[in-house]
This record gives C-alpha cells, structure tokens and sequence, in this order.
C-alpha cells in the first residue's frame, strides 16, 4: 500500500489520538505526516524510555508524543481519552495501536535467537537467516518453536531462504547461543533445551510462540472484539464505534490478528487515507447541521 496522496483540505482543528507507539502507531504518524495533515497528532506511549524511532517522530510540529503515558480508559461518547496518570485527551479520531503481547512469559535466551510474532518480521528473520548461511557457507539447519498461523509462516520463510526446519510445538526451558570461534558473530542460538533435560540442535532457532492481541482498552469502552481476541475491524479499519479505529495486532479482521495479514505500512497507509477524508467530511457535517 503505498502513502496516501497529499491533502491540504484537513481541518487544522482535527484532533487524532493513538493509544500505542509500536510499529503502527509510528508508521500511521509517518503515513499522516507525508499527507501533510495538518491538524494534532497525540501519541499515548506505555513506553518511559524515548527510542530514536519516536524521538523523531515527537520533532515534528503536529506531533505530542506522551512518553510514560498509556491510554487507560476511552470514554467514547464524549470522545476523550484518559491516561494512567489522570491526564485527558480530546480527540476527533482515535486510533488504538496497542500490539499484542505473548502468552507464555519469555523463554530463557529468547533475546539470543531469531523470533517472529508478524509479517513485519519477515524481512528481519530473513536477513538473519541469511547471515547465517553466509557464516557457515552451507543451507542452515533451522529449529523452529511453536504452533499456529505466526509459527506456519515463519516455516514458509525458513523454507524460502533455503533452512532445513526441525518445528518442535514443545516449549524449550532454555534457548542456548552459539559458540563460534573466530571474529564471526552470530546473532542466533543454536539450540533449545526443555524441561526434562533433552535437547535439539542446528545452526539457529526462531522463536514464534503465541500472542494474543492486546484489546482491554477497547473491550471496557465497549467496542466489539474477537473470541479469540482482538478489535474487529472492517477493511478500512474502523471499529463498532464511530471515530475509533484499529490498526496493528491489537486489530482482529475475520478472526486472525492483523499483524498476521497486513504489514504496518500498509495497514497504516490505508488507515491514514480513512483518517484524512474523516477530518476532510467533519467541516462540511458540522455546516450541515
């Protein structure tokens, strides 16, 4: 999806809320900002630390970016939103951008191996199975861990890239880095151990364990959501309830976690499109009425 055209016609009295700074959220801000919306942009961050990604985006001059600040509670009929720390935000359109989160607490030396939770990990495994390959001048043997949709397309990357996958759907106690000799470095592992003291071993292990979309806030201000989790959404992100929208893998569409189906980008280009003819109708209905 490429970036909506730009648009001089929002109202500069637009008011756009994002519960959420991950990946959407930050390209949903980059999306609105090439349109050159001209209206408010506040961004609600569960965040305390300021990574680059969102330093920048907080420069530009349409955009408040609340470090520290998550969105707690919606209350959509007066259309604000509250933060954990009592402040309130008005808001024209919200978009909540919340992620998902695992459903198992971390393995062990997760943070040593490849993981993948969305499409947008995709590229990233991709290339890490590549640097791989290169270190070791053959086709990589590949552990894969973990069941469902995430697991099965991370199966058909591997595959692409030229890894052998052993899957297991056992969950490992420990994920154990490579050892490699020489100034090579390896950003994998290559092995997992599990509770009962056995073990498998390849070249790199990729990570790609259940996650349930993070929909709390939108269930208490009633918006509709998946019984298998997740904000249901319509193909142009709206949600059940005017003004608020979905993007990411907070959003559900046709029961599977958006993350699954569309990439940031696109999700947010097409979102950014809805948003702008949104701020462009307002005037002309508040005329009308």
């Amino acid at each position: 999806m490429s970036a909506p055209a730009p648009s001089q016609s929002s109202s500069t009295a637009t008011r756009i809320v994002i519960a959420g700074a991950g990946p959407a959220a930050q390209a949903l801000v980059a999306q609105l900002d090439r349109a050159r919306f001209t209206g408010t942009i506040t961004v609600l961050s569960n965040r305390d630390d300021a990574p680059e990604e969102l330093l920048e985006l907080a420069m530009l001059p349409q955009v408040s970016v609340r470090f520290g600040q998550p969105a707690s509670h919606i209350d959509a009929a007066n259309r604000t939103v509250a933060t954990a720390d009592g402040m309130e935000f008005a808001y024209d359109q919200l978009v909540i951008a919340t992620g998902s989160a695992p459903v198992a607490s971390p393995v062990e030396g997760a943070a040593q191996c490849l993981s993948y939770a969305t499409i947008d990990d995709a590229p990233r495994v991709a290339k890490g199975v590549q640097k791989v390959a290169l270190e070791l001048g053959r086709r990589p043997v590949g552990i894969l861990v973990g069941t469902g949709a995430a697991a099965g397309q991370a199966e058909a990357v591997l595959r692409a890239k030229g890894v052998r996958p052993i899957r297991t759907t056992a969950r490992p106690a420990a994920i154990v880095p490579a050892v490699v000799s020489g100034p090579a470095s390896r950003v994998s592992a290559s092995a997992v151990v599990f509770e009962d003291g056995s073990s498998m071993t390849g070249d790199l292990v990729v990570l790609a364990e259940e996650r349930v979309s993070r929909d709390g806030l939108a269930a208490s201000a009633g918006l509709q959501t998946a019984a298998a989790g997740g904000i249901v959404i319509s193909r142009d992100y709206r949600t059940s309830v005017p003004g608020i929208w979905a993007i990411g893998d907070a959003a559900a569409f046709d029961g599977v976690r958006l993350g699954l189906l569309v990439a940031a980008a696109s999700a947010a280009g097409t979102c950014a499109t809805q948003l702008l003819s949104a701020a462009s109708a307002a005037p002309a209905l508040q005329a009308a009425a």
